[in-house]
């Protein structure tokens, strides 16, 4: 039921681009992994949430193959916003550059190689987006280093993806069909966002909602009433 509901809403909702599709094909071709990137529909759903926001600076933690740093880009041609992107493993760095380069992203997009934590740590202003899909275990640190930082602008949101872990943050019985190839991986990621859902619960600084969309989506933002001047 969920593929088939999944297939309607692609169907009836704004497509994604020729270039978005090209580089979705090219991953799915590429890597055992490409379930780790984010769908057609998701993609969709980043650039409308871009195109309403009018971003001047978007950031993100995690950036797999550029699909979704291509998505930021398009929605935001408008306001020409600075995307910055970090990437720890060297594969997806080089698969990352490929797409930056294919389809000519360097002008607005600027790659951090290396630990998000250190990357995090040695950036200054404030991000009016900032995803945050990259290791599970990490986005507690990440997000509060974000908030500590005040990276994030007053009126901006960050998004973070797969908090459901295939399931395994509800329940390790949630999904019965999950390989037993990935079963612990994802058992694991389940513990850590569990202990992530209890941070953004309880910090008293942010708002957020958990959506039952895609793999679990958590937004956040500052609580009514934060108010940090932007420094950029």
């Amino acid at each position: 039921m969920a593929a088939t509901v999944t297939e309607y809403c692609t169907a009836v909702s704004n497509d994604v681009s020729k270039e978005m599709k090209e580089v979705w094909a090219w991953t799915c071709d590429s890597f055992d992994d490409a379930d780790k990137m984010s769908s057609p529909l998701q993609g969709a759903t980043m650039k409308f949430l871009a195109e309403w926001q009018q971003p001047k600076r978007v950031l993100e933690v995690g950036c797999f193959t550029g699909y979704s740093a291509l998505a930021w880009y398009e929605a935001t041609v408008s306001t020409q916003a600075e995307i910055i992107t970090l990437e720890l493993d060297p594969k997806m760095i080089a698969a990352s550059r490929r797409t930056f380069d294919t389809y000519k992203l360097n002008d607005r997009v600027k790659l951090m190689e290396g630990p998000a934590q250190d990357s995090i740590e040695k950036l200054t202003g404030q991000f009016d987006i900032i995803f945050v899909d990259a290791n599970k275990e990490g986005y507690e640190g990440y997000v509060k280093q974000i908030l500590d930082k005040k990276l994030l602008s007053s009126k901006g949101f960050i998004m973070c993806d797969n908090v459901f872990a295939r399931g395994m943050t509800i329940s390790t019985e949630a999904n019965p069909l999950l390989p037993a190839k990935v079963r612990p991986y994802w058992t694991e990621n389940g513990k850590a966002l569990r202990s992530f859902n209890n941070f953004c619960k309880n910090d008293p600084r942010v708002d957020s909602v958990l959506l039952p969309l895609y793999d679990g989506v958590t937004l956040i933002k500052w609580k009514n009433g934060q108010n940090f001047v932007r420094l950029n």
